[in-house]
């Protein structure tokens, strides 16, 4: 196999080192200096065969547990993970085999395991492709399936485990005022939206060196396009990395404060904008610690991001000790504190990538019931390419991974907009 495979196979392996040894996010693991090493090609090869690896995890150990007397290392087990998840999805067989024996044998004391590594891939090579449709596809999280079960029936909960298992697609939102390349193949989803065909490097196509887009998956859009920003606005996005609705608002005209307190997630967030050639008021700042008075306010709160698992397959793994009333609660304060900020006749959207009613539904609920002289804009989703029946019964805007399976799903959001009428 050519250096270049086994460079993206070593990083995939650092992929799920961090995430199934440490618990962390891939927003996380691409700022690190190792990732980083990476040219752009090896780094979305490895993203994408450890994101495979991730979506099959459960029925690669059951496979492995027949080949393995005990349990390796991690770095072993998951080279192992990464080889056999690779094999059952049509690999090359030969390259994967040899690639995953050389890395563990030049791994610093793992190098006797070389033998071990090498005979169980070629059984998985010899025995798992033929039967691997057969074996169950994994499901979400007992803890997390279970919530879901409550709230959509076991039918729905199903077919978001078929999408999660799917992946996500590549959508890509451009500027106002530029037309899409006709070398970009894939499909229009509304006027500013576009679905990549094929996952390719993301930084090849065309339009992206001169920043004509930037990728955001189409249901994100969505809050920004119901908040209907326009022109000369002052607009605070609170928790605004990594700046997808950030630049959806500099785009209508805006001027726009973008807050987010981390560092390392506000210093991609000014790069997303570079890249495009727009600026912002960008603040390393505590949400809970701006005053002002704007025009509108964009609430997109830390949340469980269960909407977001197909394009994510390390969540689960990353949040098994999820405070899920401590996250509706702070939701509930950063609402409360983000009212404030709003001028008389100002408005609020608030955006959950969560599939969780409680991070959703119920806040909407709750905001009507506590914020003063909140109303709803219902009238915001009537939007051209928009579902109306995804309008839920409280008056908020609901998509889920199973919408638009036929053509590759959307990410799973909960979205209302708010009048402060005083």
């Amino acid at each position: 196999m050519a250096k270049n495979g086994q460079i993206a196979r070593k990083g995939a392996i650092y992929f799920l080192d961090q995430v199934l040894g440490c618990g962390r996010m891939s927003s996380d693991i691409v700022c690190d200096r190792e990732w980083q090493k990476l040219i752009p090609s090896d780094r979305a090869r490895a993203n994408r065969l450890a994101s495979n690896t991730l979506r099959d995890l459960d029925q690669v150990d059951k496979v492995l547990s027949q080949y393995l007397r005990k349990v390796p290392p991690l770095t072993v087990q998951n080279a192992l993970r990464l080889g056999t998840s690779e094999i059952a999805r049509k690999g090359t067989k030969f390259g994967v085999v040899n690639d995953i024996v050389e890395f563990v044998a030049n791994r610093k004391g793992h190098e006797g395991l070389k033998g071990l590594v090498n005979a169980v891939l070629r059984r998985v090579a010899q025995d798992v492709p033929q039967r691997w449709e057969k074996i169950p596809r994994p499901q979400m999280p007992k803890r997390l399936r279970n919530q879901l079960l409550d709230a959509w029936g076991n039918q729905i909960v199903e077919q978001i485990e078929i999408a999660h298992y799917a992946g996500a697609t590549i959508d890509l939102t451009r500027k106002k005022d530029v037309v899409w390349s006709k070398q970009l193949t894939g499909k229009k989803l509304s006027p500013y939206s576009f679905r990549l065909r094929n996952s390719e490097q993301i930084s090849s196509l065309p339009g992206y060196a001169k920043g004509d887009w930037w990728v955001q998956d189409f249901a994100a859009t969505l809050p920004i396009i119901f908040l209907n920003p326009q022109p000369d606005e002052n607009i605070i996005d609170l928790c605004a990395a990594p700046g997808g609705k950030t630049m959806q608002l500099i785009d209508s005209g805006a001027k726009v404060v973008a807050i987010d307190k981390s560092p390392m997630r506000m210093s991609v967030l000014k790069e997303n904008l570079n890249r495009v050639g727009f600026q912002a008021d960008c603040r390393v700042s505590d949400a809970f610690s701006e005053k002002g008075c704007y025009d509108a306010v964009v609430v997109d709160p830390p949340c469980s991001a269960t909407g977001t698992i197909r394009r994510h397959p390390e969540l689960p793994y990353c949040q098994k000790n999820v405070d899920y009333a401590e996250l509706i609660g702070l939701q509930r304060r950063l609402l409360d504190h983000a009212w404030t900020l709003l001028k008389p006749n100002g408005r609020l959207v608030y955006c959950a990538c969560s599939l969780l009613p409680d991070e959703g539904e119920r806040q909407l609920l709750w905001a009507l019931e506590n914020l003063e002289a909140s109303f709803l804009y219902p009238k915001v989703f009537q939007k051209e390419d928009i579902n109306l029946n995804w309008i839920t019964p409280e008056g908020g805007f609901r998509t889920r991974p199973d919408y638009w399976s036929e053509s590759g799903g959307m990410d799973g959001f909960y979205i209302f907009v708010l009048w402060k009428n005083v």
